[in-house]
């Protein structure tokens, strides 16, 4: 690790990924990347490049999704309302962590962001920045960031929107990056090679 965030990592893995495989059998966060690393773990190392430590919530029966973030130095909390939606996770990891000077939030199927890009994002909300978000052509991408100032907001949230409403009603420091990566995500097989 080249920098240490003071912030606190949180990865979101709770998703049910049923365009990946409708059956729901297999997880996408554990499918293998080209060269045999799961995306979640390799999701998890890059988001830990710039942060020490990374709280993982995974919803109730992924044990195996819990040992392979635990292999990657995740701590994961088990949310028994992920099936609410990606607020509702994002709550939870962030009422485990209260404590924290800040939170840098990315999602368990974004394998690919590059280390710069987390380390510039880190940077600015270690800087004072109240929500920091990188931007490719335009298009706002992950790891977002956010001040201690917000817990109480991130505390409450619920349902599908995440915290979409905060970066309408706040001022966001807007990190232009040459990273495409930061859109995307896996959601079908063929995702998990990349062009």
């Amino acid at each position: 690790m080249t920098y240490s965030s003071n912030a606190t990592g949180i990865l979101l893995a709770a998703g049910y990924g049923s365009r990946f495989d409708p059956t729901g059998l297999h997880n996408k966060l554990l499918a293998p990347l080209p060269d045999g690393t799961p995306v979640v773990f390799q999701s998890a190392r890059r988001i830990l490049s710039a942060v020490s430590r990374v709280v993982a919530v995974v919803r109730p029966g992924s044990e195996k999704l819990a040992e392979v973030l635990n292999e990657a130095g995740c701590d994961v909390v088990f949310s028994i309302d992920a099936q609410r939606g990606m607020g509702a996770t994002l709550a939870a990891a962030v009422r485990a962590t209260q404590d924290a000077e800040g939170w840098l939030v990315t999602l368990g199927d974004m394998p690919w962001i590059e280390r710069t890009t987390i380390e510039l994002v880190a940077r600015c909300l270690d800087g004072g920045a109240s929500i920091a978000a990188p931007f490719y052509r335009g298009q706002r991408g992950h790891p977002v960031g956010f001040g201690a100032q917000h817990l109480n907001a991130l505390s409450m949230l619920d349902g599908d929107a995440g915290a979409r409403h905060l970066f309408a009603s706040e001022n966001v420091e807007k990190i232009e990056v040459d990273d495409a990566n930061i859109l995307r995500d896996v959601d079908v097989a063929g995702d998990l090679v990349l062009p």
